[in-house]
């Protein structure tokens, strides 16, 4: 009897594919792109795709690329490190206000969000003036950053200090949340901001010079490679892991200010950091997987070893997911980033009404507007079909809903 519980994209002269897709849709695209990464040589084994997995730019987001000798600096992407943190309070659902207007506007005031069109203005989405508390957090992070700058100047000129603490756009997010308990939760979704976009695109670019110097020919620009022991392939990791360091800090900053603001509009002392997560789904690490030591790219995935503590975020009208991971060796110990794309920026803002949008938010304190209809639960798979397609990768701790959501 068969008890395997993913599918397999099989093609002769690449490596396999694993797909934990079972109930949810996957779009001709994304296996088109998943197909092309498997016929890279240096991929070890073969490609997992996560129940979330959509077509993205670079590589296909919902993936686990594990490599031997090389890395894709597209496939990893330009929000390094991009992440979930969460931090579960002593506060119950009474204890909140009846009225969360001003829970949403003390947050949305502590933590730069969005961005202005206004070039010439500062953005809203970055500090003006830093505050102490980002200073002293990025006196950890300076010295490293020296020395991606002492090799590649034009990255100094980025924004980085002042993006620490810093939300972004698109699909980041600032929620509380309750449990299944009624317990209040603090979630937050955001990576390395202005800084890590730069060192993407700058080792993009760098890849792609690479293979144009050595005249190969790929299935896909965007696989353009890095090889092991050359001086750019070094760079990158030296510059990746700073990131990605930068990304946990900046999750760390926000999530302080988060607390500050609940305790200055609640007026009353809670704690906050009962149950702590912070966690990569944007990625690269070093790992060991059948005996052999391996890069391993989450492209919107999460590391679920055995024990790990991950987060799964649905939509902003969805359920989310505090889990533990099952340490499935098939997955390379992974497991979702969250629910996954079903309709792109684009198209959602076609399909979906601004009155559908309101109803699917319906008793969730957050913006209503048409600006982000794009964000709408409908753009989005069913986080339950998702986590059933799963059910071998990681197990339920606890089961959140938004009542309070900020959207960059």
């Amino acid at each position: 009897m068969n008890t395997r519980t993913y599918d397999v994209i099989a093609e002769k002269g690449r490596t396999p594919v694993k797909m934990w897709t079972r109930g949810v849709p996957v779009e001709d695209g994304a296996k088109a792109q998943l197909r092309r990464a498997a016929a890279m040589p240096f991929v070890y084994k073969w490609l997992a795709a996560m129940p979330d997995v959509h077509q993205g730019r670079g590589a296909t987001i919902g993936s686990v690329i594990p490599t031997k000798g090389a890395i894709i600096p597209a496939a990893v992407g330009v929000d390094i490190g991009c992440g979930m943190m969460a931090a579960r309070t002593d506060l119950a659902a009474s204890d909140l206000p009846d009225h969360l207007g001003d829970l949403r506007a003390g947050i949305e005031a502590a933590v730069p969000h969005g961005r202005s069109a206004d070039r010439r203005s500062r953005d809203v989405g970055s500090w003006g003036e830093v505050p102490g508390e980002v200073v002293t957090a990025w006196s950890d992070l300076e010295a490293g950053f020296r020395a991606v700058t002492a090799k590649y100047p034009k990255l100094e000129k980025t924004n980085h200090v002042v993006h620490l603490g810093t939300l972004g756009t698109g699909n980041h997010f600032i929620e509380v949340c309750l449990d299944q308990d009624d317990r209040v939760w603090f979630m937050l979704h955001s990576g390395s901001r202005g800084v890590g976009n730069a060192i993407g695109r700058t080792f993009i670019e760098l890849a792609k010079q690479d293979m144009r110097r050595w005249f190969i020919n790929l299935p896909d620009q965007d696989l353009a490679y890095l090889a092991e022991g050359t001086e750019h392939f070094d760079d990158y990791v030296e510059a990746v892991e700073w990131a990605q360091r930068f990304a946990f800090v900046n999750r760390q900053v926000m999530m302080a200010n988060v607390v500050k603001a609940a305790r200055a509009v609640l007026d009353r002392p809670f704690e906050a950091s009962i149950e702590a997560i912070n966690c990569h789904h944007n990625y690269v690490a070093r790992e060991n997987h059948y005996g052999q030591n391996v890069f391993v790219t989450r492209k919107g995935a999460v590391r679920a070893r055995a024990g790990d503590l991950g987060i799964i975020p649905g939509s902003m009208g969805a359920r989310s997911y505090i889990v533990r991971g099952l340490g499935n060796a098939d997955s390379f110990h992974s497991c979702s980033h969250g629910a996954g794309r079903v309709m792109s920026r684009a198209e959602a803002k076609r399909r979906i009404s601004l009155d559908a949008h309101v109803a699917a938010t319906a008793g969730i304190e957050c913006r209503k507007d048409e600006s982000v209809i794009d964000e709408s639960p409908a753009a989005y798979k069913p986080i339950d079909a998702v986590m059933a397609a799963q059910a071998d990768l990681v197990e339920v701790v606890h089961t959140l809903r938004q009542v309070v959501c900020v959207k960059g």
